[in-house]
């Protein structure tokens, strides 16, 4: 629906018109369309570059011979985006795909050559999970399925070639993890009663599990995968300590033995290595950026000579060869979603393979500036802030405090389509990693218990009010927006400070903690007792209380603020009921909202021309609460 510029001069709020240089307004469709191609991955024998493109503006699978280029469409999905997929052996890949949002992933099979398809996994009602690909067992992988109970998963062997499976353990009902050890076989599992964790542990496939350690959720011991001699474990660890660290864990004393990574600062997010060399290679931790610190030095300077071949840009490996030889190398910026790279490691010769994008131009993208702020009450709160190009320096500017989901998750530095987008139409935007959110911290994340729209959405509010604080926000003109946990506190947010945020949009977002609970989707059931005690128990009087106050569509009596919602009919997480509750409560006041529903849809929209339609209302629907006051200079200034 482009609107230009010139439409944003407007009478609302207190500043006087500023003057901004010319930048042209991209479509909408450049920024939220299916890439070109994308998803590079390269087979295990290095002959062919398998990769995601649009077919009928769905994703689908395609492959390319690397020596003679020549490409060609292996599937054919035209109701839904292909959600993912890998190369099971040279001949075969594995996709994944649901049915409308729904969540129930199930497997296909596809033949590189032939494209004959095989359902491998496919039940009414069944989710399925990848547990090992097996990557050195090219006839079968090991999946979990809860099909013989939709709240926990057993896992099986799968032949891929016959479909045949066959049942390698059969979960208690306990169970919430399983773990494989380099050879296959099926040897951690990690239970919960709901608060307490424990880590099990066989020797053999034929031996029975034993308890090695048990701990509150709080303290998280999460497997990464086995030492190279299969005796002991690498983990995550953040017990006896604030920040999480790579450690290696020993079964049989049930105890960490070496921290091989801590970082100050942050919580570590993983560890790499080389399967052909059994070495760790690198560890992984996210501050303003992502971050990494190298153990081998073939590794390290592997991404230094990476480095210099693609100075300007984050980098990746995505995709390697059985013999680590060859590999596939993405980049990305705050300003692109950056290209694909064919990498030969024994030559240091670096080929181009795809742009991601290449409708955007990045000289007309904004900066995403890593900030900070303290809250209310003393928290160092973390963020990023994107001003529209051509504004930098102004005052009193439009602003969307865009918070994310999870919201046990975070924000990260690179293109964000959504915060480019708004950028583009003169919206500056706060994203902000409030407590609660992962990779600061133990205290930090445990900070957010019970605080689902009071400290929580302080912290939110508190973003905003640091801006106004600067000079960059204008008052009058603050929206708020998010999905999922977002759409939550975007409705909170509208509750708690009504004459604060001139707006907000809610899409796929929680409005009624006790109904929210009750239909959370059956494989989450086993973590209820636990999301009791991070968010509140609707049996005990006291958080019943609280949770009342605090279920923005049992208060929707306080909202002054137009609000828009956007739904999808199949979501698992967030039931449609949730919107529903909010938008009848807003109509019943007179509130003005505008509520889409897309019956093809979960949680979230995937299909191009949902996305299309959502971002143009959300563009109209902002302009006209809190359309941007400057005037447009000549181009040629």
């Amino acid at each position: 629906m482009g609107l230009s510029f010139g439409l944003f001069n407007t009478t609302m709020g207190q500043a006087p018109n500023q003057i901004r240089e010319s930048i042209p307004q991209m479509p909408v469709e450049d920024f939220f369309r299916n890439p070109d191609k994308t998803s590079y991955q390269i087979s295990p024998n290095g002959e062919f570059y398998s990769y995601l493109a649009p077919h009928e503006s769905r994703k689908n699978i395609y492959v390319q011979h690397i020596q003679t280029g020549e490409a060609r469409r292996i599937t054919s999905q035209t109701d839904r985006d292909i959600a993912g997929y890998y190369w099971a052996n040279d001949e075969k890949i594995i996709f994944m795909r649901d049915e409308g949002g729904d969540e129930n992933w199930y497997l296909v099979a596809v033949n590189v050559i032939t494209g004959d398809e095989m359902l491998l996994t496919k039940e009414e009602g069944v989710r399925s999970q990848i547990i090992d690909d097996l990557e050195d067992n090219p006839e079968e992988i090991i999946v979990g399925l809860n099909k013989r109970n939709p709240q926990i998963f057993d896992p099986y062997r799968l032949n891929i070639q016959t479909g045949e499976m066959t049942m390698i353990a059969e979960n208690p009902g306990n169970v919430t993890g399983w773990m494989t050890d380099h050879d296959g076989k099926l040897r951690i599992a990690i239970t919960t009663d709901g608060v307490n964790t424990s880590l099990l542990h066989r020797k053999t496939e034929e031996a029975e599990w034993e308890t090695v350690v048990t701990s509150n959720f709080k303290e998280s011991i999460s497997p990464m995968f086995f030492t190279f001699d299969n005796k002991n474990l690498y983990v995550n660890s953040n017990l006896y300590r604030d920040k999480s660290a790579a450690v290696i864990f020993d079964l049989s004393k049930g105890k960490e033995t070496e921290v091989l990574f801590e970082d100050g600062s942050n919580d570590v997010d993983g560890l790499s290595y080389s399967r052909k060399r059994k070495v760790i290679t690198a560890a992984t931790y996210t501050a303003d950026k992502s971050r990494r610190h190298f153990f081998d030095d073939e590794a390290r300077k592997t991404f230094e000579r990476l480095e210099r071949q693609l100075p300007g840009y984050e980098i990746a490996i995505t995709s390697r060869t059985k013999n680590e030889d060859k590999i596939i190398v993405r980049t990305y910026s705050d300003k692109s979603l950056g290209a694909y790279y064919f990498y030969d490691v024994m030559l240091g010769e670096l080929k181009h393979i795809a742009d991601v994008s290449p409708w955007i131009d990045q000289n007309l993208m904004a900066d995403m500036r890593p900030i900070k702020y303290q809250s209310r009450d003393g928290l160092t709160i973390h963020g990023y802030l994107t001003i529209p190009k051509g504004m930098e320096g102004m005052k009193n500017l439009p602003i969307v405090v865009n918070v994310h989901g999870g919201p046990w998750a975070r924000d990260h530095w690179g293109f964000n389509p959504e915060v480019q987008f708004l950028a583009n139409r003169g919206f500056a935007v706060l994203q902000m990693n409030f407590r609660g959110s992962t990779s600061y911290g133990r205290e930090f994340w445990e900070a957010s218990f019970d605080q689902w729209g009071l400290k929580m959405q302080e912290d939110v509010q508190d973003g905003a009010l640091w801006l106004i604080d600067q000079g960059i926000a204008d008052p009058k003109r603050i929206a708020i927006y998010g999905g999922s946990y977002g759409g939550y506190a975007t409705l909170q947010g509208l509750v708690k400070d009504p004459d604060f945020y001139a707006c907000g949009v809610d899409y796929v977002g929680v409005s009624n903690l006790f109904t929210f609970m009750e239909g959370i989707p059956p494989y989450w059931k086993p973590y209820l007792e636990m999301m009791y005690e991070m968010v509140g128990d609707p049996n005990n009087e006291e958080d019943k209380k609280r949770m009342t106050a605090t279920s923005p569509a049992l208060n929707a009596n306080k909202i002054k603020a137009p609000l828009f919602v956007a739904q999808g009919a199949n979501d698992p997480r967030v039931i449609k009921s949730e919107s529903d509750q909010m938008v009848d409560a807003m109509k019943k006041r007179g509130i003005e909202v505008q509520y889409m529903v897309k019956d093809n849809e979960g949680h979230g929209f995937h299909n191009e021309e949902n996305k299309f339609e959502f971002y143009r209302e959300m563009e109209s629907f902002l302009n006209k609460h809190i359309g941007a006051n400057y005037e447009i200079a000549p181009s040629d200034r």
